[in-house]
């Protein structure tokens, strides 16, 4: 047997309300809608399903045996289908009840918590999962849907057609030494002073080890590296030991202070990393990720007022 056209969810809905209230105008107000419309929805339902629903006894409509039946199942299948909405929303990304957002590890001293804060503030039930990673690796799991969104450093690594960017603040390349150095009290440094020094790097892929060898370049040499890291807490566990040098951004400068000095470039060596957050066109409207755009706008007009 083939479905009428006529009998749509819709129209279950307005005869569920019905059932619920016992009476036209209440479930007029519930549905905020009019008596009339309540009453044809019900009238057009009847005719669907070929069998009436109710008796009518003057203006009031006394629900029949087939009504009550009606009531369960539907009930049932409205639930089913508002499910069905709920999984196949949550496959997608929209609007799951856990929302993963990809970083930088260099971001989680200061950036993320504060982001993080303010999203569950605006949406208390979400659960969010940190993925950790370099610009190329987190890129990937966000074209891959792995993630929601990511925070990043906005070079030419993270360009995509697919995607939008909002930026949050600009950070400049330091020149890290170990707080015994003989660099560690300078005003500013010179590179062209350590190029016979050891520096410690991230591996490719990081947007600071892209951003290091540009500024290299810029200053004639090649670094003698003693050994690359794959997170930048590793990197400076590295440098507060004395193991070498290293560039890195100035965000990170309350990770091991009294052991590790940032330095500042001299005028000609200067870099900034612009980080911002990028995510899917596609996906722009998922409440999810429009709470967290929210938190970026405030973060960043906060990073231009101080």
């Amino acid at each position: 047997m083939l479905i009428d056209e006529e009998l749509t969810l819709k129209k279950l809905e307005v005869f569920l309300a019905f059932m619920r209230t016992g009476n036209l105008a209440r479930a007029a107000a519930e549905l905020q809608t009019s008596n009339v419309s309540v009453h044809r929805a019900i009238h057009s339902l009847e005719s669907a399903l070929r069998c009436p629903l109710f008796k009518h006894e003057g203006r009031n409509l006394t629900p029949l045996e087939s009504a009550y039946v009606l009531e369960e199942r539907a009930q049932k299948l409205i639930n089913d289908v508002v499910e069905s909405v709920r999984l196949t929303r949550e496959a997608a990304g929209f609007s799951a009840e856990r929302f993963k957002l990809g970083s930088l590890y260099s971001l989680t001293v200061k950036t993320v918590p504060q982001l993080i804060m303010g999203l569950k503030i605006r949406r208390s039930e979400l659960n969010i999962d940190l993925i950790l990673g370099s610009n190329i690796d987190l890129l990937y799991k966000l074209k891959n849907m792995e993630v929601d969104a990511i925070l990043v450093s906005l070079d030419d690594s993270v360009n995509d057609p697919d995607c939008e960017q909002i930026a949050l603040f600009s950070d400049d390349i330091f020149l890290a030494t170990p707080a015994d150095s003989k660099f560690a009290q300078r005003s500013e440094v010179d590179l062209a002073e350590v190029r016979d020094e050891t520096f410690i790097t991230l591996t490719q892929g990081f947007a600071t080890h892209q951003d290091g060898n540009r500024v290299f370049k810029q200053a004639g040499f090649e670094p003698k590296v003693a050994m690359q890291v794959n997170d930048i807490f590793t990197l400076l566990s590295m440098v507060s030991s004395g193991v070498g040098y290293a560039l890195l951004p100035g965000r990170i400068a309350a990770v091991y202070e009294n052991r590790v000095k940032l330095i500042p470039l001299q005028e000609k060596y200067r870099l900034q990393q612009h980080i911002g957050v990028v995510f899917l066109k596609a996906k722009e409207r998922d409440p999810n990720l429009l709470a967290l755009l929210a938190e970026c706008r405030m973060y960043a007009n906060r990073q231009l007022a101080d």
